[in-house]
C-alpha cells in the first residue's frame, strides 16, 4: 500500500526519533558512566528493600535498565532496529513508573511524561514516515522486523 508522505511528517519523526534516543542515551550513560550503576543500586536499594522488594530485582532493575536506555537511546539516534528499541524503552519507563511508584506514591512525573508521550507517537504513527533511519538503509532489518 502506497502511503504518500508530506516532508513535514517525515522531519516530525526525524525529531522525535532521535529526541528520545538522546534522552534515553544520556540517562543511560550517566547512569553507567558517571554516577555508576552501583551508586544507582545504592539510591533504590533501601526504599525498595523496606517495600519487601528482593534486593536481587533492584540490581537486575538498575543493570537492565542502564544498559537498555543506554543502547536503545544510542539505536534510536541512528534508527537501528527501532520497533524493538521501542519495545524495551517501553518496558524500561513502565519498570521505573512501578519502582517509582513503590518508592513515593505521589512521585513527581515531569522527566518521565515527555519519553511516555514521544513513545506512544512513535509506536503509533506509520513506519512509512520514518525515512530517515538505518532501517530503511540496511535491507536485512525488512526480514527481522515483525510487527506486533
Amino acid at each position: 500500500m502506497l502511503v504518500s508522505v508530506h516532508f513535514s511528517q517525515i522531519v516530525a519523526v526525524f525529531l522525535a526519533r532521535v529526541f528520545l534516543g538522546l534522552l534515553f542515551f544520556y540517562q543511560g550513560y550517566d547512569k553507567i558512566f558517571r554516577i555508576k550503576v552501583k551508586n544507582v543500586i545504592q539510591t533504590i536499594y533501601m526504599p525498595l528493600v523496606n517495600k519487601g522488594v528482593p534486593k536481587f530485582l533492584s540490581v537486575l532493575g538498575a543493570y537492565a535498565t542502564s544498559y537498555i536506555e543506554l543502547i536503545c537511546g544510542a539505536a534510536l539516534i541512528i534508527g537501528f532496529m527501532k520497533n524493538w528499541s521501542l519495545y524495551l524503552l517501553s518496558f524500561d519507563v513502565l519498570f521505573a513508573a512501578i519502582v517509582f511508584g513503590l518508592v513515593e506514591p505521589m512521585w513527581d512525573t515531569r522527566h518521565i511524561f515527555p519519553r511516555i508521550v514521544l513513545l506512544v507517537f512513535l509506536l503509533l504513527i506509520p513506519t512509512q514516515w520514518d525515512v530517515i533511519s538505518m532501517d530503511n538503509f540496511l535491507p536485512i532489518i525488512k526480514y527481522i522486523h515483525i510487527n506486533f
